[in-house]
């Protein structure tokens, strides 16, 4: 009787404790930005796009900003976010070309996805 009681307590405590950790697994995004085109012309077999450094990514839900962040130099991100869909934006987007895509992403729950934006600059 002892034992079952002794492992019914084990039992009891672990089960808030898998919540927990369940619940605080990160999730969130990250990937690169790149500018394209990023010259006038493209020329055959070089790249025609550009890390875009120093590119503000803005993070949306439900119509409230919940983060902000800032690519590397080589134009990479990592932003920790819940699950869900967001809307992205880019304040300092070109007004001319489709600027930033994709603008809605989906977080999985409990993993970085990779999601690589393209800002459209309108060069043709």
């Amino acid at each position: 009787m002892r034992r079952f009681v002794l492992t019914a307590v084990a039992l009891a405590l672990l089960v808030p404790t898998t919540a927990v950790v369940a619940s605080t697994t990160p999730s969130g995004l990250r990937g690169t930005v790149v500018r394209s085109p990023a010259r006038p012309v493209c020329i055959e077999d070089e790249p025609c796009t550009k890390p875009a450094a120093g590119f503000l990514l803005v993070f949306s839900r439900a119509g409230a900003v919940v983060a902000r962040t800032t690519t590397r130099v080589d134009g990479s991100y990592r932003v920790p976010l819940r699950p869900g869909i967001y809307t992205v934006r880019a304040p300092a987007a070109p007004r001319v070309g489709a600027g930033l895509t994709p603008r809605l992403v989906r977080v999985p729950t409990g993993r970085f996805a990779r999601i690589d934006f393209v800002i459209d600059t309108g060069l043709q």
